[in-house]
């Protein structure tokens, strides 16, 4: 571990701080139009077709985008205070350029009402267009400026930890696999990020690639690219985003929970074996998703499945096991960062069970297209990811060794876990009772039972999301009491030194 200045280190706190701000503004608002959605479903509000395309085209681009930019952020943070020097100017480029990636998504989306849907599956954005012309191109240029910021993090993030452990074979603990010779511990959140990092390069050279397609066939519309070739690019970039980021989050529990059971939590050869399945496997356990394009051999889909679960399974395992070694008789103090941190991990283990379900042959093609699929990943983002980030944010903007017992948090926790489920329950429901995802109403299907349940579940899912904004406020005015608390103390501490 290094030892950096107190001016440094302020300055390092202060841009992950400006990163903390913008996910706790920009986080609501996407729940918003979650929440305008499910109104227009539940038929409590009258909402356009171009309207709720548009709201799920920039929820579902926003969130993931989004959840992966704090995921990288509390990743940069914590490396760059605890293991190795990074630059800010690097820093502070990344995120003005991933604002303005989301803002220029953002006017595309509401002001030119591009409503392609998170997937963008090829043809779709210029197949009979309901959108105007220019918001394709808007969408387009901002999506590629997102994935150029993504790569250019990335790409330094690992230079400089190739730097600092000089070479992969430190990096990636070979040595400490081996039995000869002393080993070099090799921390989990260093280990996990690598892996995680190492294998986002590829998703994310696709992701720019399809959005360069998608660009020069917005300017010359007479060009076409071949459907199966970019709808397989778009999963295994999407697929690989959603997975990077879920495992860059996990990085941190690793190094942050220890803090609170005042135990080690080393890498071993367990840890390592099992991370190196997920890197050497998720590249292809994308192919999980190609199970309804028919077009493809039924053997890529049965590929696709068994890395899934052997890419998947052994980290979430060492995870779960890990956390309950650090839990166990520990005497932790219950504050509300070990609750975000221990719910978060059942988050992770719910939604991974239900995933790999989900991808079952026989599973897959009942339940497919329906509201099973929204309530898979929203148990692992909702109720896993953002209940990392939330606790990574409570630990930054808390003063140093803040423990005292904190009610407002506890109560907003608790609220917010109980309307996160319910809400994803009433996905859950819709799953099972066949109702379609995607549909702006319900009025088409054709089936007056399905049509009754569906706005049922809608409205009742309204009430549920309120229950997280409320829950989500009283975390936020906890949180916002803890920054002006530690900005208080370091004007103290700043006025004693000098």
């Amino acid at each position: 571990m290094i030892t950096q200045e107190p001016v440094q280190l302020k300055k390092e706190r202060n841009l992950a701080i400006t990163w903390g701000i913008s996910f706790l503004i920009l986080f609501p608002l996407l729940i918003f139009l979650g929440l305008l959605m499910r109104l227009g479903q539940g038929e409590l509000i009258k909402l356009l077709l171009a309207n709720f395309y548009a709201f799920m085209t920039l929820h579902g681009l926003g969130m993931a985008g989004l959840l992966f930019s704090i995921s990288f952020a509390a990743v940069w943070y914590l490396i760059s205070t605890r293991y190795t020097k990074l630059n800010l100017k690097v820093g502070y480029f990344i995120f003005f350029t991933i604002i303005i990636g989301f803002a220029g998504l953002t006017f595309g989306t509401l002001i030119g009402k591009f409503g392609a849907g998170w997937y963008m599956l090829y043809p779709l954005p210029f197949k009979d267009p309901t959108w105007f012309v220019w918001s394709i191109k808007i969408s387009i240029i901002s999506l590629t400026v997102l994935g150029i910021a993504w790569l250019t993090g990335i790409l330094y993030l690992l230079y400089a930890l190739l730097k600092e452990y000089k070479g992969f074979k430190n990096l990636l603990g070979w040595q400490f696999a081996s039995e000869i010779g002393e080993h070099k511990d090799i921390p989990p959140i260093i280990f996990i990020t690598s892996i995680s990092l190492i294998a986002a390069i590829p998703g994310f050279i696709v992701g720019i690639a399809i959005m360069c397609m998608y660009l020069f066939q917005s300017f010359e519309p007479v060009l076409s690219f071949n459907a199966v070739l970019l709808n397989n690019m778009t999963f295994f970039f999407g697929h690989t985003l959603s997975t990077v980021t879920l495992y860059c989050s996990i990085a941190w529990v690793y190094a942050l929970l220890p803090e609170f059971t005042m135990r080690v939590w080393k890498t071993n050869k367990a840890l390592l074996y099992c991370w190196y399945a997920s890197l050497f496997l998720m590249l292809i356990s994308y192919a999980q998703h190609l199970f309804m394009n028919f077009i493809h051999p039924l053997s890529a889909y049965h590929a696709g499945l068994l890395a899934a679960y052997l890419s998947t399974v052994p980290p979430t395992v060492i995870t779960i096991l890990g956390v309950f070694e650090q839990l166990y008789h520990s005497k932790i103090k219950w504050g509300i960062i070990p609750l975000l941190f221990l719910l978060g991990t059942a988050g992770l283990a719910i939604g991974g069970f239900v995933a790999l379900l989900n991808i079952y042959q026989a599973f897959n093609k009942i339940l497919h297209n329906t509201l099973w699929v929204p309530a898979h990943f929203h148990s692992y983002t909702l109720m896993g990811i953002v209940l990392f980030v939330l606790g990574f944010l409570f630990y930054l903007f808390s003063p140093i060794n803040y423990q005292q017992k904190d009610k407002l948090a506890k109560t907003g926790f608790w609220i917010f876990i109980a309307g996160g489920y319910g809400f994803i329950l009433m996905f859950y429901l819709g799953g099972f009772n066949s109702i379609p995802r995607s549909f702006a109403r319900y009025t088409g299907t054709g089936f007056k039972n399905m049509h009754a349940t569906a706005v049922s579940l809608s409205q009742i899912s309204v009430g549920f999301i309120i229950v997280i904004i409320i829950g989500l406020l009283l975390m936020y005015i906890s949180l916002f009491f803890r920054l002006f608390k530690k900005k208080d103390q370091q004007h103290l501490t700043d006025n004693t030194v000098y």
